[in-house]
């Protein structure tokens, strides 16, 4: 099943008097990049969560997790006070409602409210940390993971469709070349009779038909089309896969443009030529919507 790079997963619960709380977002990047935001009494846990996130099978995108622990109710924890840092704070305060003559009173939430007036430090590294935390992270990357594969299902039946499309009008280009190529060797046969005469040139009948099939040949596209096949092919069978397949897909989309390109320029019929600016307009919608897979 195909899986987005582009998702968001939270969970929080209350364990053992702490309130946690855990958000899980992602989005498109070429490789796994983890970035963790953990209150500093969680510090220790950081190198734990990418291992664990990597082992539940999340490959690629910029995933960015965050983690708040309120310790309101925790008897594991001691809060202390800036003394030093409060004062400067609450003067600061003072001296912006006299600079700028604002009224109103500086309150003890005001104060509170300031980052690192309050200090939150547990007096042990506790081995059930992990264990109370793992229990929401596991929560939050299960709604993570299932809104991934949400998404990569939405994504698989929009490639789907836009991969038919292309596909009956690769059909088109089949049936369209097939008439175009006998007449092109007629055309060509003509205008080469028409020349060698105007030059009073005699040349041996199986030359003049030898030279025809040649340049007809050169113009035939069946080698490409057949490849085009056998790329959607695969590309089918990525869509289907249980594996990342996000960089696989990438790289096939250049082979179909690849191809589909040496068409347009082997082809001088108008109808074939506006097919094929069809056929490249669709890989590109679906290039941009793979960017999206992992």
């Amino acid at each position: 099943m195909l899986k987005s790079m582009t998702s968001f997963g939270r969970s929080r619960q209350s364990i053992n008097g702490k309130d946690i709380c855990v958000e899980i977002k992602s989005v498109n990047n070429r490789y796994f990049d983890c970035q963790v935001k953990l209150p500093r009494a969680y510090s220790h846990l950081e190198q734990k969560i990418k291992p664990y996130l990597q082992g539940r099978g999340i490959s690629r995108g910029k995933v960015d997790v965050f983690v708040t622990v309120d310790f309101a109710e925790a008897t594991d924890t001691e809060i202390t006070v800036n003394t030093e840092y409060a004062e400067r704070y609450i003067a600061a305060l003072q001296k912006l409602k006299r600079d700028f003559g604002l009224s109103g009173k500086i309150t003890v939430m005001d104060v509170a409210k300031a980052p690192d007036v309050l200090t939150f430090k547990k007096k042990d590294e506790d081995e059930h940390d992990w264990e109370d935390l793992s229990a929401v992270l596991s929560a939050a990357a299960d709604a993570f993971l299932g809104a991934r594969v949400s998404e990569g299902e939405r994504i698989r039946a929009d490639l789907e469709g836009k991969a038919a499309h292309i596909k009956d009008v690769v059909e088109q280009i089949k049936t369209l070349s097939e008439s175009d190529i006998g007449g092109y060797k007629a055309r060509l046969e003509e205008k080469l009779r028409a020349v060698l005469a105007d030059n009073n040139v005699t040349v041996d009948e199986n030359r003049i038909l030898t030279e025809c099939a040649i340049y007809a040949d050169k113009a035939a596209i069946d080698e490409e089309l057949v490849r085009l096949g056998s790329h959607f092919e695969a590309f089918d069978g990525y869509l289907n896969s249980d594996e990342p397949v996000g960089r696989s897909l990438d790289f096939l989309l250049q082979e179909m443009n690849r191809e589909i390109n040496t068409v347009g320029s082997k082809c001088a019929n108008a109808s074939i030529a506006k097919l094929v600016v069809e056929v490249k307009t669709e890989l590109e919608k679906i290039r941009e919507q793979i960017q999206n897979i992992e």
